[in-house]
């Protein structure tokens, strides 16, 4: 059983009282997040604005992740679906491979694969994808902000073995009518290498940038 070390709340999203208690489903070793991948939406046309024609938002792309960040893992991400559709938000994949010759366990083990990690700026945040988030379909903008749970959840790999999970991308709530915002977002966030009882041994930032357009 992975160790935690139950902590605290924290919110995602700016405004109103928490929708939903999230981040207590399994975050066991090899769990891939229930992908139901399979599908990258291309429907083109400029409908105008933010909303190309027959999506619900923009595409998204990655412009830049950061390099080695002296841990024994390697950190990659890949989007999986570019654009939103009426049933789905955008979809990015993140994978870490052991690239040492002996097991690891890292942590903390949502946000290593940047579930509920937002932007710098707080205008977009990940969700898992098993997530029933509390968003308008059609534009995937969160209309509550979600409390977390920060239990500290770790996993094991294995020498060579990779996890990979899966996120929707969301907009986070606002006041304006908008939906996913265009524009250039960096996302970050703390890798841990930790010991069996959880305490970390060194840790090291990383992250990625996206453009919505």
């Amino acid at each position: 059983m992975n160790p935690t070390r139950r902590r605290y709340l924290r919110g995602v999203g700016g405004i109103g009282g928490a929708a939903c208690l999230a981040g207590c489903a399994s975050d066991g070793p090899g769990d891939d997040g229930g992908d139901g991948d399979g599908e990258s939406d291309d429907s083109g046309g400029d409908a105008g604005g933010t909303r190309p024609e027959g999506t619900g938002g923009p595409g998204v792309s990655i412009v830049s992740t950061d390099g080695d960040v002296g841990l024994p893992v390697d950190l990659g991400v890949e989007v999986v679906r570019e654009a939103a559709t009426a049933d789905h938000p955008p979809r990015l994949r993140t994978t870490l491979t052991n690239a040492s010759d002996r097991r690891v366990r890292v942590g903390e083990g949502r946000a290593v694969h940047f579930e509920y990690v937002s932007d710098g700026s707080g205008a977009l945040t990940f969700l898992p994808v098993d997530m029933e988030a509390p968003a308008e379909p059609d534009c995937w903008r969160l209309t509550d902000s979600i409390a977390v749970t920060e239990e500290y959840r770790t996993f094991e790999l294995g020498a060579g073995e990779s996890r990979s999970r899966s996120i929707d991308l969301y907009a986070t709530p606002t006041d304006t009518d908008a939906c996913l915002p265009v524009g250039e977002y960096r996302f970050e966030t703390t890798v841990s290498i930790v010991s069996d009882d959880a305490e970390p041994q060194s840790s090291a930032e990383w992250g990625f940038s996206v453009v919505l357009e």
